[in-house]
């Protein structure tokens, strides 16, 4: 498959988007699954209780330990020294996990390594080829709005973009791996790199799936942690093909009575939008973003002036009740899609 996107990212460089090189191909470990335990009845595994009951294992201060660890590395961005450290932590938080399988994918942008991370939780009962479910999140990190800027050697902290998101993912992992018996389909936890140049890992990612895509679904969260107005979501969609999941997260928001107010679907018309779940989106795939705000500002947001600056740091990720709650919201969508 060969996905050709010539559009801006979010914050990312202003030139256009030079090609990806696949370097190698995914590489696995396999870590020791937890024993089995009696499987529920679907209708049980599926039912809004049981989900609900789920999403109250999400822990905030877990979410704040890894967004706090992920902005001590000084940047993640693929430039800097940072950037291994990061790298290394996902690899050690995943691998101490029971029941949870890590894949790595490795790509190129202009020369520099990029490395696209994935955590599979699968049902007990061994998942058929098709029908994945995704929740991804980039790990990579960028300061390019503050004047001078060097990323190399300068401070990426990138807590609320993504270090929320990517903390996100960390927990799923954590709370999907106890989950593996009520599972029918399996949950893949990307953790993106190069989003910050143009969506370079996800999108060389989809260059390397076979066509039918083995994902049924693609949900993005991406900085999540910033609105002192209002507990506001863009629910960023791409094509008619994700309305359905589109409708789906919606629908989850008043079925969990998670509490994202507003909650405001945006159709991806430019590159304002762009996220990691473009490039899925735009092939067909349905896919969905969530993020704080895309656009201009408005009387629910007031405007996060510290992203891709040196001061996105953990003091300014100031709405963790926004961040907990669009955890909650993804995980409800993808637990009722591989339920």
């Amino acid at each position: 498959m060969v996905l050709v996107v010539v559009l801006s990212a979010c914050g990312g460089a202003g030139t256009p988007a030079p090609e990806v090189a696949i370097t190698s191909t995914p590489t696995r470990a396999t870590s020791v699954a937890p024993s089995p335990t009696p499987s529920p009845t679907p209708a049980a595994a599926a039912s809004p209780r049981a989900i609900a009951a789920v999403l109250e294992r999400i822990d905030p201060a877990k979410l704040n330990d890894h967004m706090v660890a992920l902005a001590s590395f000084v940047s993640r961005d693929v430039r800097h020294p940072g950037h291994a450290k990061a790298v290394a932590y996902l690899k050690e938080q995943l691998g101490a996990i029971p029941g949870v399988v890590i894949q790595t994918h490795r790509a190129a942008y202009n020369g520099i390594p990029l490395e696209n991370i994935f955590a599979l939780v699968d049902p007990l009962t061994p998942p058929g080829p098709t029908g994945w479910v995704m929740i991804c999140a980039h790990y990579d990190s960028i300061s390019n709005r503050t004047p001078g800027w060097n990323p190399s050697t300068m401070a990426a902290p990138g807590a609320d973009d993504n270090g929320t998101g990517t903390a996100a993912l960390l927990e799923y992992a954590r709370v999907l791996a106890q989950e593996r018996a009520s599972l029918k389909q399996r949950v893949v936890l990307a953790f993106f790199d190069g989003e910050e140049l143009f969506f370079k890992g996800s999108a060389a990612y989809l260059g390397t799936l076979p066509v039918p895509s083995p994902y049924a679904a693609v949900i993005n969260i991406d900085m999540v942690g910033f609105n002192p107005i209002a507990d506001r979501l863009d629910l960023i969609w791409y094509t008619a093909g994700s309305a359905g999941l589109r409708d789906r997260m919606v629908a989850a928001n008043e079925r969990y009575q998670i509490g994202v107010n507003p909650l405001i679907p945006q159709l991806a018309t430019s590159g304002a939008t762009i996220l990691d779940a473009a490039p899925f989106g735009l092939s067909g795939i349905p896919a969905v973003a969530i993020v704080q705000r895309y656009g201009e500002n408005d009387a629910t947001f007031p405007g996060n002036y510290t992203f891709h600056t040196v001061n996105d740091t953990p003091v300014n990720v100031s709405n963790t009740r926004l961040w907990l709650k669009a955890a909650k919201l993804t995980l409800a969508t993808a637990l009722e899609l591989a339920r």
